[in-house]
Protein backbone atom coordinates (compact mmCIF):
# COMPACT_ATOMS: atom_id res chain seq x y z
CA UNK A 1 0.00 0.00 0.00
CA UNK A 2 1.23 3.49 -0.77
CA UNK A 3 1.68 6.10 1.64
CA UNK A 4 -0.88 8.67 1.70
CA UNK A 5 -0.23 12.51 2.13
CA UNK A 6 -2.71 14.26 5.15
CA UNK A 7 -4.06 16.27 2.37
CA UNK A 8 -4.92 13.83 0.35
CA UNK A 9 -6.45 11.47 2.92
CA UNK A 10 -8.52 14.77 4.10
CA UNK A 11 -9.81 14.99 0.59
CA UNK A 12 -10.29 11.38 -0.07
CA UNK A 13 -12.45 11.02 3.68
CA UNK A 14 -14.69 14.23 2.67
CA UNK A 15 -15.39 12.30 -0.68
CA UNK A 16 -16.34 9.12 1.25
CA UNK A 17 -18.62 11.15 3.67
CA UNK A 18 -20.34 12.69 0.45
CA UNK A 19 -20.60 9.34 -0.95
CA UNK A 20 -22.59 8.31 2.46
CA UNK A 21 -24.24 11.55 2.10
CA UNK A 22 -26.08 11.27 -1.49
CA UNK A 23 -26.63 7.61 -0.33
CA UNK A 24 -29.04 9.19 2.11
CA UNK A 25 -30.56 11.71 -0.20
CA UNK A 26 -31.20 8.91 -2.96
CA UNK A 27 -33.02 6.89 -0.32
CA UNK A 28 -35.03 9.70 0.90
CA UNK A 29 -35.95 10.58 -2.43
CA UNK A 30 -36.82 7.19 -3.66
CA UNK A 31 -38.86 5.78 -0.67
CA UNK A 32 -42.42 5.78 -0.44
CA UNK A 33 -43.56 5.56 3.40
CA UNK A 34 -43.95 8.97 4.79
CA UNK A 35 -41.69 8.02 7.67
CA UNK A 36 -38.57 7.73 5.65
CA UNK A 37 -38.95 10.27 3.37
CA UNK A 38 -40.64 13.26 5.54
CA UNK A 39 -39.19 11.91 8.90
CA UNK A 40 -35.62 10.98 7.23
CA UNK A 41 -35.96 8.17 9.37
CA UNK A 42 -32.69 6.30 8.14
CA UNK A 43 -29.12 6.12 7.81
CA UNK A 44 -26.36 5.12 5.56
CA UNK A 45 -22.36 4.25 5.94
CA UNK A 46 -19.81 2.91 4.18
CA UNK A 47 -17.45 0.21 5.63
CA UNK A 48 -14.28 -1.11 4.27
CA UNK A 49 -13.88 -4.83 2.94
CA UNK A 50 -12.73 -6.12 6.52
CA UNK A 51 -15.87 -5.04 7.56
CA UNK A 52 -14.84 -1.78 9.64
CA UNK A 53 -16.97 1.32 9.46
CA UNK A 54 -15.20 3.63 7.05
CA UNK A 55 -17.45 7.04 6.78
CA UNK A 56 -21.12 7.76 7.54
CA UNK A 57 -23.83 10.31 7.01
CA UNK A 58 -24.84 12.41 9.77
CA UNK A 59 -28.02 10.58 10.45
CA UNK A 60 -29.28 8.27 13.21
CA UNK A 61 -26.66 7.36 16.50
CA UNK A 62 -28.68 4.34 17.40
CA UNK A 63 -28.63 3.20 13.48
CA UNK A 64 -25.15 4.07 12.83
CA UNK A 65 -23.80 2.55 15.84
CA UNK A 66 -24.88 -0.77 15.79
CA UNK A 67 -24.48 -1.07 11.53
CA UNK A 68 -20.96 -2.34 12.50
CA UNK A 69 -22.43 -5.79 13.72
CA UNK A 70 -25.33 -6.56 10.92
CA UNK A 71 -22.06 -6.04 8.05
CA UNK A 72 -19.89 -8.30 10.13
CA UNK A 73 -22.88 -10.91 10.06
CA UNK A 74 -23.20 -10.84 6.32
CA UNK A 75 -19.13 -11.63 5.67
CA UNK A 76 -19.50 -15.22 7.17
CA UNK A 77 -22.20 -15.90 4.16
CA UNK A 78 -18.97 -15.44 1.45
CA UNK A 79 -20.57 -12.39 -0.17
CA UNK A 80 -19.92 -12.02 -3.82
CA UNK A 81 -20.10 -9.18 -6.35
CA UNK A 82 -23.99 -8.61 -7.15
CA UNK A 83 -25.16 -9.77 -4.24
CA UNK A 84 -27.05 -7.76 -1.79
CA UNK A 85 -27.85 -8.89 1.93
CA UNK A 86 -30.93 -7.87 3.78
CA UNK A 87 -31.55 -8.32 7.88
CA UNK A 88 -32.96 -7.38 11.29
CA UNK A 89 -32.51 -9.42 14.11
CA UNK A 90 -31.50 -7.31 16.96
CA UNK A 91 -29.30 -10.18 18.05
CA UNK A 92 -27.34 -10.75 14.77
CA UNK A 93 -26.61 -7.35 13.99
CA UNK A 94 -30.26 -5.51 13.82
CA UNK A 95 -31.53 -2.87 16.12
CA UNK A 96 -35.50 -3.92 16.33
CA UNK A 97 -37.40 -5.06 14.04
CA UNK A 98 -38.45 -2.01 12.32
CA UNK A 99 -35.43 -1.13 11.21
CA UNK A 100 -34.12 -3.24 8.61
CA UNK A 101 -30.51 -2.93 7.01
CA UNK A 102 -29.58 -3.36 3.48
CA UNK A 103 -25.87 -4.42 2.64
CA UNK A 104 -24.23 -4.13 -0.73
CA UNK A 105 -20.79 -5.14 -1.56
CA UNK A 106 -18.84 -2.91 -3.79
CA UNK A 107 -16.16 -4.93 -6.10
CA UNK A 108 -13.59 -4.14 -8.33
CA UNK A 109 -12.07 -6.56 -11.08
CA UNK A 110 -9.70 -7.50 -8.48
CA UNK A 111 -12.65 -8.27 -5.56
CA UNK A 112 -14.58 -6.58 -3.21
CA UNK A 113 -13.24 -3.61 -1.68
CA UNK A 114 -16.48 -2.31 0.26
CA UNK A 115 -19.76 -2.25 1.60
CA UNK A 116 -22.95 0.18 1.66
CA UNK A 117 -24.97 0.23 4.19
CA UNK A 118 -28.12 1.24 5.02
CA UNK A 119 -30.89 1.17 7.93
CA UNK A 120 -34.43 2.36 7.52
CA UNK A 121 -37.59 2.10 9.89
CA UNK A 122 -40.11 0.48 7.43
CA UNK A 123 -43.93 1.97 9.16
CA UNK A 124 -44.71 -2.20 9.14
CA UNK A 125 -42.82 -5.54 9.68
CA UNK A 126 -46.06 -7.77 10.20
CA UNK A 127 -46.69 -9.30 14.08
CA UNK A 128 -49.69 -8.78 15.99
CA UNK A 129 -49.90 -4.62 16.22
CA UNK A 130 -50.22 -2.50 13.12
CA UNK A 131 -46.69 0.09 13.28
CA UNK A 132 -45.18 -3.32 14.63
CA UNK A 133 -44.27 -1.25 18.14
CA UNK A 134 -46.37 -2.90 20.53
CA UNK A 135 -45.92 -1.77 24.01
CA UNK A 136 -47.01 -4.83 25.65
CA UNK A 137 -44.92 -7.41 23.83
CA UNK A 138 -43.10 -9.98 25.61
CA UNK A 139 -40.74 -12.23 22.63
CA UNK A 140 -39.48 -10.98 19.86
CA UNK A 141 -41.55 -12.85 17.58
CA UNK A 142 -44.79 -10.70 18.27
CA UNK A 143 -43.12 -7.23 17.04
CA UNK A 144 -43.27 -8.42 13.41
CA UNK A 145 -41.11 -10.93 10.93
CA UNK A 146 -37.41 -12.04 11.92
CA UNK A 147 -35.01 -11.75 9.25
CA UNK A 148 -31.52 -13.25 9.95
CA UNK A 149 -28.80 -12.20 6.88
CA UNK A 150 -30.13 -13.20 4.00
CA UNK A 151 -29.34 -13.10 0.39
CA UNK A 152 -31.84 -10.36 -1.23
CA UNK A 153 -30.24 -10.33 -4.53
CA UNK A 154 -28.12 -13.06 -5.94
CA UNK A 155 -26.20 -12.33 -8.85
CA UNK A 156 -27.79 -9.01 -9.56
CA UNK A 157 -31.18 -11.15 -9.29
CA UNK A 158 -34.12 -10.84 -7.04
CA UNK A 159 -34.36 -13.44 -4.30
CA UNK A 160 -38.21 -13.75 -5.15
CA UNK A 161 -38.44 -16.87 -2.30
CA UNK A 162 -37.60 -14.46 0.29
CA UNK A 163 -39.21 -11.66 -0.86
CA UNK A 164 -42.82 -13.30 -1.43
CA UNK A 165 -42.55 -14.75 2.26
CA UNK A 166 -41.69 -11.19 3.64
CA UNK A 167 -44.37 -9.43 1.95
CA UNK A 168 -47.19 -11.82 3.19
CA UNK A 169 -46.53 -11.04 6.17
CA UNK A 170 -46.41 -7.22 6.52
CA UNK A 171 -49.38 -4.54 6.18
CA UNK A 172 -49.00 -2.35 3.17
CA UNK A 173 -46.93 -4.86 1.26
CA UNK A 174 -46.59 -2.55 -1.88
CA UNK A 175 -44.85 0.47 0.45
CA UNK A 176 -42.55 -2.20 1.86
CA UNK A 177 -41.45 -3.20 -1.33
CA UNK A 178 -40.92 0.54 -2.73
CA UNK A 179 -38.62 1.22 0.38
CA UNK A 180 -36.75 -1.51 -0.11
CA UNK A 181 -36.23 -0.78 -3.88
CA UNK A 182 -35.03 2.44 -2.39
CA UNK A 183 -32.38 0.92 -0.12
CA UNK A 184 -31.00 -0.85 -2.51
CA UNK A 185 -30.83 1.85 -4.58
CA UNK A 186 -28.98 3.75 -2.44
CA UNK A 187 -26.37 0.83 -2.20
CA UNK A 188 -26.36 1.15 -6.32
CA UNK A 189 -25.70 4.35 -5.48
CA UNK A 190 -22.70 4.14 -3.45
CA UNK A 191 -21.12 1.71 -5.41
CA UNK A 192 -21.42 3.93 -8.62
CA UNK A 193 -19.49 6.49 -6.62
CA UNK A 194 -17.39 4.99 -5.12
CA UNK A 195 -15.77 3.08 -8.33
CA UNK A 196 -15.56 6.23 -9.72
CA UNK A 197 -13.27 7.53 -7.10
CA UNK A 198 -11.35 4.52 -7.68
CA UNK A 199 -11.28 5.48 -10.92
CA UNK A 200 -9.64 9.15 -10.65
CA UNK A 201 -7.57 8.29 -7.51
CA UNK A 202 -6.17 5.15 -7.98
CA UNK A 203 -7.53 1.48 -6.46
CA UNK A 204 -5.02 1.80 -3.69
CA UNK A 205 -4.59 4.98 -2.72
CA UNK A 206 -8.36 4.91 -2.06
CA UNK A 207 -7.93 2.25 -0.32
CA UNK A 208 -4.70 3.40 2.00
CA UNK A 209 -7.18 6.23 2.35
CA UNK A 210 -9.54 3.91 4.36
CA UNK A 211 -6.31 2.68 6.40
CA UNK A 212 -5.09 5.78 7.46
CA UNK A 213 -8.23 8.04 8.47
CA UNK A 214 -9.30 4.82 10.31
CA UNK A 215 -5.87 5.02 11.91
CA UNK A 216 -6.37 9.34 12.35
CA UNK A 217 -9.44 9.11 13.93
CA UNK A 218 -7.99 6.46 16.60
CA UNK A 219 -4.70 8.78 17.24
CA UNK A 220 -7.68 11.91 17.79
CA UNK A 221 -10.02 9.80 19.82
CA UNK A 222 -6.89 8.32 22.43
CA UNK A 223 -5.82 12.22 22.60
CA UNK A 224 -9.32 13.33 23.58
CA UNK A 225 -9.28 10.64 26.58
CA UNK A 226 -6.06 11.73 27.64
CA UNK A 227 -7.69 15.18 28.31
CA UNK A 228 -10.06 13.68 30.60
CA UNK A 229 -8.93 13.38 34.19
CA UNK A 230 -8.36 9.29 35.07
CA UNK A 231 -10.77 8.03 37.24
CA UNK A 232 -13.77 6.19 37.40
CA UNK A 233 -17.22 7.90 37.39
CA UNK A 234 -20.13 6.23 38.41
CA UNK A 235 -23.94 6.80 37.86
CA UNK A 236 -27.27 5.28 38.08
CA UNK A 237 -30.23 6.37 36.01
CA UNK A 238 -34.09 4.51 35.83
CA UNK A 239 -36.50 3.55 32.67
CA UNK A 240 -40.21 3.67 34.19
CA UNK A 241 -41.89 0.32 33.35
CA UNK A 242 -45.60 1.35 34.80
CA UNK A 243 -45.16 1.99 38.88
CA UNK A 244 -41.90 -0.02 38.47
CA UNK A 245 -38.28 1.48 38.17
CA UNK A 246 -35.54 -0.50 35.96
CA UNK A 247 -32.13 0.44 36.69
CA UNK A 248 -29.24 1.46 34.14
CA UNK A 249 -26.22 1.60 36.20
CA UNK A 250 -22.82 2.46 34.83
CA UNK A 251 -19.04 2.80 35.38
CA UNK A 252 -16.58 4.62 33.18
CA UNK A 253 -12.90 4.08 34.05
CA UNK A 254 -10.29 6.72 32.16
CA UNK A 255 -7.19 5.56 32.31
CA UNK A 256 -4.71 7.47 29.87
CA UNK A 257 -5.85 6.94 26.20
CA UNK A 258 -8.57 4.01 27.07
CA UNK A 259 -11.74 4.08 28.41
CA UNK A 260 -13.50 0.89 29.65
CA UNK A 261 -17.27 1.02 30.24
CA UNK A 262 -19.07 -1.35 32.43
CA UNK A 263 -22.95 -1.72 33.23
CA UNK A 264 -22.43 -4.20 36.29
CA UNK A 265 -25.12 -3.50 38.38
CA UNK A 266 -28.09 -3.06 36.16
CA UNK A 267 -31.29 -4.63 36.17
CA UNK A 268 -31.96 -7.98 34.86
CA UNK A 269 -33.59 -8.14 31.32
CA UNK A 270 -37.55 -8.00 31.84
CA UNK A 271 -40.27 -9.73 30.68
CA UNK A 272 -41.53 -6.83 28.42
CA UNK A 273 -40.13 -5.35 25.70
CA UNK A 274 -37.24 -2.55 26.86
CA UNK A 275 -34.52 -4.89 26.85
CA UNK A 276 -31.73 -3.97 24.65
CA UNK A 277 -29.54 -5.71 22.53
CA UNK A 278 -25.97 -5.26 22.92
CA UNK A 279 -25.18 -3.72 19.59
CA UNK A 280 -27.71 -0.80 20.83
CA UNK A 281 -25.94 -0.56 23.96
CA UNK A 282 -22.58 0.08 21.69
CA UNK A 283 -24.28 2.43 19.89
CA UNK A 284 -25.09 4.57 23.03
CA UNK A 285 -21.96 4.64 24.37
CA UNK A 286 -20.50 5.69 20.92
CA UNK A 287 -23.00 8.63 20.69
CA UNK A 288 -21.32 10.00 24.31
CA UNK A 289 -18.24 9.80 23.15
CA UNK A 290 -18.40 11.88 19.68
CA UNK A 291 -20.98 13.73 21.82
CA UNK A 292 -18.31 14.92 24.26
CA UNK A 293 -15.01 15.10 22.57
CA UNK A 294 -14.19 17.22 19.55
CA UNK A 295 -16.77 16.39 16.39
CA UNK A 296 -14.23 16.74 14.01
CA UNK A 297 -13.03 13.34 14.80
CA UNK A 298 -14.33 11.26 12.11
CA UNK A 299 -17.07 8.96 13.26
CA UNK A 300 -15.28 5.80 11.95
CA UNK A 301 -14.27 2.66 13.53
CA UNK A 302 -10.77 4.54 14.75
CA UNK A 303 -12.83 6.19 16.90
CA UNK A 304 -14.57 3.30 18.81
CA UNK A 305 -11.00 1.67 18.82
CA UNK A 306 -10.11 3.24 22.84
CA UNK A 307 -13.32 2.14 24.03
CA UNK A 308 -14.26 -1.29 25.62
CA UNK A 309 -17.86 -1.93 26.72
CA UNK A 310 -19.18 -4.47 29.06
CA UNK A 311 -22.39 -5.75 30.43
CA UNK A 312 -23.51 -8.81 32.27
CA UNK A 313 -25.14 -11.22 29.70
CA UNK A 314 -29.04 -11.54 30.53
CA UNK A 315 -29.04 -7.72 31.67
CA UNK A 316 -31.49 -5.08 30.54
CA UNK A 317 -28.50 -3.65 28.09
CA UNK A 318 -27.66 -7.23 26.81
CA UNK A 319 -29.93 -9.09 26.90
CA UNK A 320 -30.62 -12.39 25.46
CA UNK A 321 -32.77 -14.33 22.66
CA UNK A 322 -35.68 -14.60 22.16
CA UNK A 323 -36.47 -11.10 24.43
CA UNK A 324 -38.81 -8.77 22.96
CA UNK A 325 -36.72 -5.53 22.00
CA UNK A 326 -38.95 -2.93 20.64
CA UNK A 327 -38.79 -0.28 23.34
CA UNK A 328 -35.00 -1.27 24.17
CA UNK A 329 -33.77 0.68 20.63
CA UNK A 330 -36.18 4.02 21.48
CA UNK A 331 -36.31 3.94 24.63
CA UNK A 332 -33.85 2.17 26.88
CA UNK A 333 -30.56 3.44 24.47
CA UNK A 334 -31.75 7.35 25.62
CA UNK A 335 -31.48 5.80 28.76
CA UNK A 336 -27.93 3.97 28.49
CA UNK A 337 -26.84 7.85 26.95
CA UNK A 338 -28.45 9.81 29.57
CA UNK A 339 -26.22 7.81 32.21
CA UNK A 340 -23.06 7.63 30.76
CA UNK A 341 -23.01 11.75 30.36
CA UNK A 342 -24.52 12.05 34.16
CA UNK A 343 -21.24 9.52 35.04
CA UNK A 344 -18.82 11.19 32.81
CA UNK A 345 -20.42 14.62 33.98
CA UNK A 346 -18.59 14.31 37.12
CA UNK A 347 -14.66 14.39 34.78
CA UNK A 348 -16.19 17.64 32.78
CA UNK A 349 -18.91 19.74 32.67
CA UNK A 350 -21.37 18.41 30.82
CA UNK A 351 -25.77 20.01 30.19
CA UNK A 352 -28.42 19.03 32.07
CA UNK A 353 -30.75 16.03 30.80
CA UNK A 354 -32.66 16.71 28.35
CA UNK A 355 -36.14 14.94 27.65
CA UNK A 356 -34.54 11.30 27.18
CA UNK A 357 -37.14 9.84 25.13
CA UNK A 358 -38.42 9.54 21.96
CA UNK A 359 -41.97 9.61 22.62
CA UNK A 360 -42.92 6.79 20.12
CA UNK A 361 -46.67 7.41 18.41
CA UNK A 362 -48.14 4.76 16.37
CA UNK A 363 -51.43 4.71 15.41
CA UNK A 364 -52.37 2.04 12.11
CA UNK A 365 -54.92 -0.68 10.97
CA UNK A 366 -54.67 -2.73 7.79
CA UNK A 367 -55.27 0.86 5.83
CA UNK A 368 -52.87 2.76 7.30
CA UNK A 369 -49.53 2.63 9.24
CA UNK A 370 -48.40 6.24 11.03
CA UNK A 371 -45.44 6.26 13.20
CA UNK A 372 -43.69 9.21 14.58
CA UNK A 373 -41.16 10.44 17.68
CA UNK A 374 -41.85 13.30 18.72
CA UNK A 375 -39.31 15.99 20.41
CA UNK A 376 -39.19 17.64 23.26
CA UNK A 377 -36.52 20.06 25.58
CA UNK A 378 -32.85 19.94 25.54
CA UNK A 379 -30.78 20.27 28.93
CA UNK A 380 -29.71 23.61 29.82
CA UNK A 381 -26.06 23.74 29.31
CA UNK A 382 -23.16 25.82 31.64
CA UNK A 383 -23.18 28.71 29.06
CA UNK A 384 -26.80 28.84 27.51
CA UNK A 385 -30.62 27.77 27.42
CA UNK A 386 -31.38 24.58 26.15
CA UNK A 387 -33.32 24.22 23.21
CA UNK A 388 -37.23 23.37 22.53
CA UNK A 389 -38.75 21.60 21.00
CA UNK A 390 -36.55 19.08 19.20
CA UNK A 391 -35.44 15.62 18.98
CA UNK A 392 -32.60 14.37 21.40
CA UNK A 393 -30.05 11.45 22.04
CA UNK A 394 -30.22 8.89 19.79
CA UNK A 395 -32.32 9.54 17.88
CA UNK A 396 -31.79 12.82 14.56
CA UNK A 397 -35.13 12.30 12.88
CA UNK A 398 -37.60 15.39 11.55
CA UNK A 399 -40.99 15.75 12.68
CA UNK A 400 -44.13 14.89 10.15
CA UNK A 401 -45.41 18.40 8.79
CA UNK A 402 -48.74 18.81 9.03
CA UNK A 403 -49.04 18.93 5.22
CA UNK A 404 -48.05 15.59 5.08
CA UNK A 405 -49.43 14.08 7.56
CA UNK A 406 -53.45 14.67 7.24
CA UNK A 407 -52.80 13.81 3.35
CA UNK A 408 -51.07 10.46 4.10
CA UNK A 409 -53.10 9.31 7.12
CA UNK A 410 -57.13 9.68 8.17
CA UNK A 411 -55.49 11.98 11.02
CA UNK A 412 -56.54 15.70 12.37
CA UNK A 413 -54.00 17.81 14.08
CA UNK A 414 -55.97 19.38 16.72
CA UNK A 415 -52.59 21.41 18.32
CA UNK A 416 -48.80 21.46 17.99
CA UNK A 417 -47.35 23.78 19.93
CA UNK A 418 -44.54 24.46 22.39
CA UNK A 419 -45.71 23.00 26.04
CA UNK A 420 -44.72 26.51 27.81
CA UNK A 421 -42.74 26.39 31.01
CA UNK A 422 -42.09 22.72 30.66
CA UNK A 423 -37.94 23.46 31.02
CA UNK A 424 -36.62 23.48 34.41
CA UNK A 425 -35.47 26.94 35.86
CA UNK A 426 -31.66 27.86 36.31
CA UNK A 427 -29.20 30.35 36.13
CA UNK A 428 -30.13 28.96 32.11
CA UNK A 429 -33.13 27.26 31.39
CA UNK A 430 -33.90 23.74 30.59
CA UNK A 431 -35.87 23.77 26.78
CA UNK A 432 -39.69 23.27 27.00
CA UNK A 433 -41.46 20.14 25.46
CA UNK A 434 -43.96 20.18 22.66
CA UNK A 435 -47.76 19.16 22.71
CA UNK A 436 -48.97 17.20 19.92
CA UNK A 437 -52.75 16.54 19.32
CA UNK A 438 -53.84 14.25 17.09
CA UNK A 439 -57.96 13.24 16.28
CA UNK A 440 -58.80 9.94 14.40
CA UNK A 441 -60.79 9.98 11.47
CA UNK A 442 -60.64 6.33 11.56
CA UNK A 443 -60.83 3.57 13.85
CA UNK A 444 -57.14 1.99 14.71
CA UNK A 445 -54.37 1.17 17.29
CA UNK A 446 -52.90 2.57 19.09
CA UNK A 447 -49.39 1.74 20.76
CA UNK A 448 -47.51 4.44 23.15
CA UNK A 449 -44.08 3.81 24.27
CA UNK A 450 -42.57 6.49 25.80
CA UNK A 451 -40.63 7.63 29.23
CA UNK A 452 -39.74 10.16 31.86
CA UNK A 453 -43.75 10.32 32.67
CA UNK A 454 -43.04 10.09 36.22
CA UNK A 455 -39.25 11.08 37.06
CA UNK A 456 -38.39 14.52 34.96
CA UNK A 457 -34.96 15.14 33.47
CA UNK A 458 -32.56 16.05 36.36
CA UNK A 459 -30.94 19.41 35.83
CA UNK A 460 -26.92 20.30 37.11
CA UNK A 461 -25.46 22.13 39.12
CA UNK A 462 -27.90 23.15 41.08
CA UNK A 463 -31.01 23.95 38.14
CA UNK A 464 -34.75 22.13 38.47
CA UNK A 465 -35.72 19.31 36.64
CA UNK A 466 -38.01 19.31 33.96
CA UNK A 467 -41.36 18.52 33.73
CA UNK A 468 -42.11 15.09 33.29
CA UNK A 469 -44.19 14.06 29.82
CA UNK A 470 -48.07 13.35 29.83
CA UNK A 471 -50.47 10.88 27.35
CA UNK A 472 -53.75 11.66 27.09
CA UNK A 473 -56.27 10.02 25.43
CA UNK A 474 -59.38 12.47 24.95
CA UNK A 475 -58.51 14.45 28.38
CA UNK A 476 -58.09 11.23 30.42
CA UNK A 477 -53.75 10.61 31.58
CA UNK A 478 -52.83 6.97 30.43
CA UNK A 479 -49.38 5.16 30.95
CA UNK A 480 -46.70 6.14 29.35
CA UNK A 481 -46.38 2.76 27.49
CA UNK A 482 -49.71 1.63 26.45
CA UNK A 483 -51.79 -0.19 23.46
CA UNK A 484 -55.42 -0.20 22.92
CA UNK A 485 -57.74 0.44 20.34
CA UNK A 486 -59.40 4.06 19.88
CA UNK A 487 -62.43 5.14 17.44
CA UNK A 488 -62.94 7.61 14.85
CA UNK A 489 -63.12 11.39 16.71
CA UNK A 490 -60.64 9.97 19.52
CA UNK A 491 -57.92 12.40 20.28
CA UNK A 492 -54.11 11.54 21.01
CA UNK A 493 -51.89 14.16 22.76
CA UNK A 494 -48.63 13.58 23.87
CA UNK A 495 -47.26 15.86 26.03
CA UNK A 496 -43.18 15.72 26.04
CA UNK A 497 -40.63 16.35 29.04
CA UNK A 498 -38.88 19.43 29.16
CA UNK A 499 -35.56 19.75 29.67
CA UNK A 500 -33.31 20.12 32.67
CA UNK A 501 -31.96 23.79 34.16
CA UNK A 502 -28.45 24.39 34.68
CA UNK A 503 -27.21 26.30 37.31
CA UNK A 504 -29.14 27.79 40.70
CA UNK A 505 -30.47 31.24 40.18
CA UNK A 506 -28.59 34.28 41.73
CA UNK A 507 -29.79 37.14 42.67
CA UNK A 508 -27.88 39.27 39.97
CA UNK A 509 -29.78 36.99 37.31
CA UNK A 510 -33.26 38.06 38.82
CA UNK A 511 -31.98 42.01 38.11
CA UNK A 512 -33.78 43.14 34.47
CA UNK A 513 -30.58 43.72 31.77
CA UNK A 514 -30.52 47.15 30.74
CA UNK A 515 -31.47 47.21 26.94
Amino acid sequence: MPNVDIITVQVLSSALRSICEEMGAALVRAAYSTNIKERRDCSTALFDARGRLVAQAEHIPVHLGAMLDAVTSILSLDPEPGDVFILNDPFRGGTHLPDISVISPIATPAGIIAYAASRAHHADVGGREPGSMPADSEELSEEGAVIPPTRLMAGGRINQGFMDDFLGRVRRPQERQGDLRAQVGAGRIAARRLLDLVGRRGEENVLAAMDEVIAYAERRMRAAITGLPDGVYRAEDWLERGNQDLIIAVSVKVEGDKMVVDFEGTSAQEAGNLNCPMPVTRSACYFVLRAITDPDIPPNAGATAPVRISAPRGCLVNARPPAAVVAGNVETSQRIADALVLALSQAMPLPAQGQGTMNNLTLGSDEFNYYETIGGGAGACPDRDGASGIHLGMTNTLNTPIEALEMDFPLLVESYEFRRGSGGEGRHRGGDGVVRSLRLLKPARLSLLADRRRHGPRGAAGGAQGLPGRNLINGREVDGKVTLSLNAGDVVTVETPGGGGYGEIRSQDLIPKKQ
